[in-house]
C-alpha cells in the first residue's frame, strides 16, 4: 500500500528547546529523519508531512527554518506545517520570514495544553482571517472539550482550510463516546475542515490498546466526514509512547480492510496530495 504520512515529528533537543519533553521521558531525546526512516523501513510511506512540535517559541523560527531546510534534501518531507503563536503581535512579521517556500503547507498553534482563551482571542481570530488566499492551510489540536471552540473558528473563518489532528482527542483510554460524538457532527458538516485519523493509540490504555477500542472513534469520523476528508498521520514519534509505527498502521488497516481499495486509497494517500497540495 502506498502511503502518505500527514504527521510526522522530528526534534533534536541539541539544537533547540523543548520544555514539554521533560515530562515524558520516553520522549526526552532526539528524534531525526534516520530514526524515521528506520521506523518506517519497509511500510511503503513515499512522501511525509512534518508538523511542528510545541517547540520552545524562542526557538520557533529555528524550528522551522531547520525542517524547511532538511525537506530539501533527498528525504520523504514533502510539506512542511509551521509553528505558529497568532495569538502575537509578530504573526504577520514571522510569516514574512518563513512565507514563500514551496514545502510551507501549513501551521499550526497546539491549543490543547492551552488556555480556552487562547484560541478565542480577537488577535488570535484576525490573524488566522488572515491566512485566506495564502495557501496556507491550519491545524487545530484541541481537547474533546474544546471541540465547540474548534468548531467555531472554523465557522467565523471560511477563508481558511483547516486539518482537525487526532480525531478531535477523544478518550479512548475511558472508552467514552459522548459528548465527543456530537461534536465531531457538529464539525464534519463545516466544509471547510478535514480530519487527521491520527494520534489514537496515545490516547487509548497504551499497555493493553487493541484495534477494536479504537474502531470506534475511526468509523464515527469517517462516518462523519466522508472518504474525502479524513487523512492518515502516524503522529510517530509520540505514537510510540504506546506503538510503533507499524502497529499502529496495520490497527488502522484492520479497521478499513473490508473498505474498497479506493476508499483506502483516499485514507492513505490521495486525500493528503489534495489537502497539503504535495
Amino acid at each position: 500500500m502506498r502511503l502518505i504520512d500527514t504527521h510526522q515529528h522530528l526534534w533534536d533537543l541539541d539544537e533547540r528547546s523543548y520544555t514539554w519533553c521533560a515530562d515524558h521521558p520516553a520522549l526526552h531525546r532526539s528524534f531525526r529523519m534516520a530514526d524515521y526512516l528506520a521506523a518506517t523501513a519497509g511500510l511503503g510511506v513515499e512522501q511525509t508531512v512534518h508538523v511542528e512540535a510545541d517547540v520552545d517559541v524562542a526557538f520557533q523560527l529555528a524550528e522551522t527554518r531547520a525542517i524547511l531546510a532538511l525537506a530539501e534534501e533527498d528525504n520523504p518531507l514533502a510539506g512542511v506545517v509551521a509553528c505558529a503563536r497568532p495569538e502575537s503581535e509578530g504573526f504577520a512579521a514571522y510569516l514574512a520570514q518563513i512565507g514563500g517556500h514551496p514545502k510551507l503547507k501549513g501551521l499550526r498553534r497546539i491549543l490543547h495544553t492551552e488556555p480556552d482563551a487562547v484560541g478565542q482571542g480577537a488577535l488570535f481570530r484576525r490573524n488566522l482571517a488572515s491566512l485566506a488566499g495564502t495557501d496556507l492551510s491550519f491545524d487545530l489540536c484541541v481537547l474533546e472539550r474544546q471541540l465547540p471552540i474548534a468548531a467555531d473558528l472554523i465557522r467565523t473563518t471560511p477563508g481558511v482550510q483547516f486539518v482537525l489532528d487526532h480525531c478531535g482527542v477523544p478518550r479512548v483510554k475511558e472508552r467514552v463516546l459522548d459528548p465527543w460524538r456530537q461534536h465531531i457532527q457538529d464539525i464534519a458538516v463545516l466544509p471547510n475542515v478535514v480530519c487527521k485519523v491520527s494520534g489514537l493509540v496515545a490516547y487509548a490504555d497504551r499497555e493493553r490498546w487493541t484495534a477494536a477500542d479504537l474502531r470506534p472513534y475511526v468509523e464515527h469520523v469517517i462516518e462523519c466526514f466522508g472518504w474525502d476528508r479524513v487523512l492518515f498521520g502516524s503522529d510517530w514519534p509520540v505514537c510510540t509512547l504506546a506503538a510503533s509505527f507499524g502497529q499502529w498502521l496495520l490497527a488502522l488497516q484492520t479497521i478499513v480492510q473490508e473498505r474498497s481499495p479506493a476508499e483506502r486509497h483516499k485514507l492513505f494517500y490521495d486525500n493528503a496530495r489534495r489537502v497539503y497540495r504535495l
